[in-house]
């Protein structure tokens, strides 16, 4: 089993202001991301017992600085999140159909895009940490010189005992084309040693028709742990060269199915980082995945979050 050499976790990735409908054309600003989400998270369920970071680019305007106070007050460490005085932080605006929610994003010229410019900030900001999140969208946003500067940055701290886990979250209206997208995740595979994948986003890009398939795949490209999320159905967990099926248990009162998997991702990673063996890794993550659903917005409310034993 994979063990943690320091209690710093950090999540590298874009967050943006969200815009959320709350009726009577009145719109409530709030600040999410697939990344920040979890580190969010992560940062309420583990306390004292981890420091959490997020490692991004806002701009120097107020709305930045509410975010990165925000950020501080709710227990990250804002210490990775650089300033640009050109750009700004993405938004995007939320229309709700039930439980389920589309999305209008504005993030083109998002300072996050610009997280990997810097090589010596960015080795900087990650250095001494014992885990390294991020996504396939923290990916996506990068240009192609930054995904460069990335993947060195994260290949130095593997070396210096960081353990790192992707999420792949594939998003195609963010890729040029499927094959780049193929081509860009199965290179940070390589340097994955959690994975934490959806099935339906393998499924489409890589065809593949089982989550066993999924990590096969992954094991090949030399992926140690990884659990594969299904929605409502079970989980398909490997680690220890053990491969098996974790059943989702159903959530009574669903109210907004957004955030789950970064909420799932959140539990699982907080979990192992205290110790947890996978099996209950996985129930700690579909606790909080199953407990973010019966909120609105991508995060639970402080006072909902559930505590790790």
């Amino acid at each position: 089993m994979l063990a943690f050499g320091s209690r710093k976790a950090l999540a590298i990735g874009e967050a943006m202001i969200e815009m959320a409908d709350v009726g009577n054309e009145t719109y409530r600003r709030g600040f999410a991301g697939d990344t920040f989400n979890t580190a969010w998270h992560m940062a309420q369920l583990l306390g004292d017992a981890a420091e959490v970071g997020f490692v991004t680019k806002v701009g120097m305007d107020s709305v930045s600085d509410a975010f990165v106070e925000q950020s501080q007050q709710d227990g990250l460490d804002v210490s990775g999140i650089g300033r640009s005085e050109a750009r700004t932080m993405g938004l995007y605006m939320i229309e709700l159909d039930g439980v389920e929610r589309s999305f209008q994003y504005w993030r083109d010229t998002s300072a996050a895009r610009l997280l990997a410019d810097d090589l010596e900030w960015l080795e900087q900001a990650v250095t001494g940490a014992g885990l390294i999140h991020l996504s396939g969208i923290t990916l996506a946003i990068l240009s192609e010189p930054a995904r460069e500067t990335l993947f060195e940055a994260l290949t130095k701290a593997r070396a210096q005992g960081a353990i790192v886990s992707f999420d792949p979250n594939v998003r195609p209206r963010l890729w040029r084309s499927a094959e780049e997208t193929r081509a860009v995740l199965a290179r940070f595979n390589t340097l994955t040693d959690i994975a934490l994948p959806s099935f339906d986003d393998e499924s489409a890009l890589w065809g593949e028709e089982s989550p066993v398939q999924t990590v096969e795949r992954l094991r090949r490209a030399g992926v140690v742990e990884i659990a594969v999320k299904n929605g409502a159905a079970a989980l398909t967990a490997f680690c220890d060269d053990h491969l098996s099926e974790v059943p989702t248990q159903s959530v009574d009162g669903v109210r907004d199915t957004s955030g789950a998997g970064d909420a799932f991702n959140a539990g699982y990673l907080s979990a192992r980082f205290k110790g947890c063996h996978q099996e209950k890794a996985v129930h700690w993550g579909q606790r909080t995945a199953g407990e973010v659903i019966r909120h609105f917005g991508a995060r639970i409310p402080k006072d909902r979050v559930p505590e790790i034993d």
